[in-house]
């Protein structure tokens, strides 16, 4: 009895610490689109620090299946690479939850998309 419930505890602190690893590893999908990010509201830059720190951000999401669509997040930026008011930035979208989404550029193909709605 005593062995089961130790490999119960191991069993179960191995799901602990995978679970996240996984679901970071799953990051954008290959159904996701690309877009661009109209910068509407951002947490004040940090000074006198370098590195990756904490943003928060507002803006609207334009894309093949979304128009204007609010999003907010926060995220870890590089000091550096902070995003400012009205920036235009490239970022891709699950077509499902455009709430999910990210910085950066599709690296693969394009999905095949729906047609757009007829008149």
């Amino acid at each position: 009895m005593g062995e089961f419930v130790i490999m119960l505890l191991i069993i179960g602190a191995i799901a602990v610490v995978a679970a996240p690893w996984i679901m970071r590893r799953r990051g954008a999908g290959d159904d996701w689109v690309q877009g661009t990010l109209l910068v509407t509201g951002v947490s004040p830059r940090p000074d006198g620090v370098t590195g990756q720190q904490f943003v928060t951000i507002s803006g609207v999401i334009n894309g093949p299946t979304v128009a204007e669509h609010v999003v907010y997040a926060r995220m870890a930026v590089d000091v550096d690479d902070w995003p400012s008011m009205g920036a235009l930035m490239d970022v891709v979208y699950s077509p499902r939850n455009p709430d999910k989404w990210g910085f950066g550029q599709r690296t693969g193909p394009m999905p095949p998309q729906p047609p757009p709605p007829a008149p």
